[in-house]
């Protein structure tokens, strides 16, 4: 195996590191422009309701924008070799962001139940939390013992849990079910339960590549 072909491999999975993330930004926007343009439009109906729980929503909405647009830095290599100072600023103000986030996003929900939303809601919430902070604190505590492989792949779990805010009001935007409360629900449950099955899937991907690129290196040395 000759080093451009190695070279060839490492492109390849860049591009599907790329393409995941692309796909993450289509979702993003599409939920900033279907889920969030109330939040240019002062005379839309929600902000009576918005009223009622600011103080839990806009820490928990700030945070975990903040969460979702640092997490992919964090998974840049080169960003991680050239500007490693950056980059632990980025993972702890990642880190606060989540603690921030998750347990808002519980109170926000659990405040709705006076609203008429049933507690099966409140509960996925808690168990969305309960994960994210969970699998972060996990990522913390192994780079701060050194432990940067399994760092990554905690992190890696981590940003799959954060993803399941933008997954549910996708999937629900697209297929019209928005207002459709047991459709909601089912989304929010389905996809709690497979985000960190989605993360596995990605890093016995990473760990099959490596494994194999490691076995063509040793071809070429020889």
């Amino acid at each position: 195996m000759s080093t451009a072909s190695l070279a060839i491999e490492r492109v390849s999975r860049s591009r599907g590191k790329y393409l995941i993330f692309a796909f993450v930004a289509a979702m993003f926007f599409y939920v900033l422009r279907h889920n969030e343009s109330f939040l240019v439009n002062h005379n839309d109906p929600i902000w009576n309701h918005y009223r009622q729980i600011w103080m839990w929503l806009l820490p928990h909405g700030l945070a975990g924008a903040c969460a979702l647009v640092l997490a992919p830095m964090q998974f840049s290599e080169r960003l991680r070799q050239r500007y490693l100072k950056l980059h632990r600023v980025v993972g702890y103000t990642y880190v606060v962001a989540v603690m921030i986030a998750a347990p808002m996003g519980f109170a926000t929900q659990f405040i709705q139940e006076r609203a008429g939303l049933p507690r099966s809601f409140s509960l996925a919430a808690a168990t969305q939390a309960t994960s994210w902070m969970v699998t972060t604190l996990i990522a913390l505590l192994l780079i701060r013992n050194g432990k940067v492989q399994q760092h990554r792949q905690w992190m890696t779990r981590s940003f799959a849990v954060a993803l399941v805010f933008l997954g549910v009001r996708f999937v629900d935007g697209l297929m019209g079910w928005d207002t459709n409360v047991a459709a909601v629900e089912t989304t929010v449950w389905i996809l709690n339960v497979f985000a960190l099955l989605a993360a596995d899937l990605v890093l016995q991907w990473q760990d099959g590549w490596r494994s194999r690129a490691a076995t063509k290196a040793q071809a070429v040395a020889r």
